[in-house]
């Protein structure tokens, strides 16, 4: 009977590792069986090792005797997520964030970072020899759930065999972030060994409707630099880097998922979107383990929310993922005066006004300067115009005299431009920060339209679903151009005239929050104009 057995868990083992070198790809990461096909297996590869064990000389003392236990789940319960595991390689099957939903209807689940078709792909499993160690080792697991509260932290410990080396994963989770901190104990069972070792994370869309300004991409820091992929046919044709990286991840504006090796120096990088799911590998090349003795690694891992304040105590400089773009100097500050004035209002819509006075009232003698350097145009206009009449077919001597004309009178035509040209990087640093704060993710504004029980502008990282605000912008931006006087060139006039309609249709798709700040702008603006004029 035992012989029957031992066959039997041999032709399994074959036809597992065979069909393996068939379909895994490149980067080793097809295949995890599902958690009660790992049970079905745990059984005949227990009763051969128990006969293997019989039949072979006492293993020696300072090697403990190995048991492959049956697979289960095994859950952490935090205060921040909750997350589900397999013993069979501590893969990850679920994690569930316990302060983020789906939607903003109510009842609408949190949200899973890794949903089912992540699970397949086996998220958090540990790779030796680019080969999933979770289906081709044997694993055991003797401990129970976590369920940990605020300030305290646990351990998950799995202990497996994998091509001839024993390894120890222990998992260590904290009540107070998202990071989970592993390290990685391995032991040959024979002589010195040489392994390649990898550290995965995978994930499904993390921006289902995002549209056009969140995308879920593969990211990574090489050198201190950030570089990302947001292409879908890139990344389904696969991302490779090599050097030293300090993470590598599935992000999008709002989540991030990563892996950040203790040690960043020799670290390939692979990612890769393979039926729908996004995944990261964090490769170490040539791990030397002595004979008889013990080599340790460790990686944080990195599964929740952008959130600013925890990401700056993760190591590696995880909290790079936030990644504000060239203008990150100005659009930092920015959201910490928006996380300010919330704290103060309770409605980050109202921050977002309060913020738009501010930038406002800062830049008011620059836009002052420009609006007086505008009306000062405005009363050149006939002599402008009369000078093209007369030398409209002599560019060169119309321009000498144009300049002439604005000696004499002490203007600068380029007076109304520069004021604004040192605005533009605050605006593209506001527009940064307000796409990628987390804190405007689900807040609201104007929750309902005024008398009506129509959800409004109840998601300031979603676009108006009436337009209302987009409108109200475009007809602000119309009723600017009447207050601003004529370029002299009709070509440009009727430009001018047509931007309106252009900004109204960009910012119909625009997150809400990102419209009411430019419309309050323009308000701002607008009663600016409107105050000079009265004062000329």
């Amino acid at each position: 009977m035992e012989s029957k057995r031992a066959i039997i868990a041999i032709a399994l083992s074959f036809v597992v590792l065979v069909g393996w070198s068939y379909l895994a790809d490149h980067m080793g990461w097809n295949g995890q069986p599902a958690p009660q096909t790992q049970q079905e297996q745990a059984a005949p590869q227990a009763a051969s090792q128990a006969a293997s064990q019989a039949a072979a000389p006492a293993p020696r003392a300072e090697t403990p005797v190995f048991l492959p236990s049956a697979g289960r789940e095994v859950t952490v319960t935090t205060p921040l997520y909750k997350a589900v595991l397999h013993s069979g390689g501590g893969v990850l099957k679920h994690f569930s964030l316990a302060r983020y939903r789906t939607a903003i209807t109510a009842g609408a689940p949190a949200v899973d970072l890794v949903d089912t078709a992540a699970t397949v792909m086996s998220p958090l499993g540990l790779l030796i020899n680019g080969q999933p160690s979770w289906s081709t080792g044997q694993w055991s697991f003797d401990g129970g759930d976590l369920s940990l509260a605020a300030g305290q932290s646990g351990v998950l410990t799995f202990t497996g065999e994998v091509d001839g080396v024993r390894v120890v994963r222990e998992l260590t989770f904290n009540a107070d972030t998202y990071l989970i901190s592993e390290k990685v104990r391995l032991a040959p069972l024979a002589d010195a060994r040489t392994v390649r070792l990898g550290f995965t994370v995978g994930t499904g869309n993390l921006s289902p409707n995002g549209g056009q300004y969140d995308h879920t991409r593969v990211a990574w820091l090489h050198d201190g630099s950030f570089s990302e992929k947001t292409s879908a046919s890139d990344l389904e044709k696969g991302v490779l880097e090599t050097g030293t990286l300090s993470w590598g991840a599935v992000m999008s504006n709002y989540f991030l998922v990563a892996a950040a090796p203790a040690d960043t120096t020799g670290v390939t990088m692979k990612g890769k979107l393979q039926e729908g799911v996004y995944r990261v590998a964090m490769e170490r090349g040539d791990v030397s383990i002595p004979a008889g003795g013990e080599t340790t690694a460790a990686c944080s891992y990195w599964i929740g929310p952008k959130e600013r304040g925890l990401l700056k105590e993760a190591p590696n400089q995880l909290s790079e993922a936030i990644n504000l773009g060239w203008f990150s100097i100005i659009a930092r500050p920015l959201v910490d005066l928006l996380v300010f004035f919330d704290k103060y209002v309770g409605n980050y819509g109202v921050a977002i006004i309060l913020l738009t006075v501010l930038i406002k009232l800062v830049f008011w003698p620059l836009s002052h300067k420009s609006y007086k350097s505008m009306e000062q145009m405005k009363k050149l206009q006939p002599m402008l115009q009369k000078l093209r009449e007369k030398h409209g077919d002599d560019r060169e001597k119309m321009n000498e005299e144009m300049m002439r004309l604005y000696k004499t009178y002490k203007v600068n035509p380029a007076g109304g431009c520069l004021p604004m040209v040192v605005q533009i990087p605050v605006f593209f640093g506001l527009y940064q920060a307000l796409l990628n704060a987390i804190e405007l993710r689900h807040a609201s504004f104007i929750t309902h339209l005024p008398f009506t029980d129509m959800v409004w502008l109840a998601d300031l990282s979603a676009k108006d679903p009436y337009y209302i605000t987009p409108i109200i912008m475009g007809a602000t931006m119309l009723l600017q151009q009447k207050l601003t006087p004529a370029p002299g060139d009709p070509t440009q006039a009727k430009i001018m005239m047509f931007m309106p309609v252009v900004f109204t249709f960009m910012f119909l798709s625009f997150p809400s929050g990102l419209v009411v700040y430019w419309l309050c702008n323009n308000v701002l603006s607008i009663a600016q104009q409107w105050w000079m004029l009265r004062k000329a």
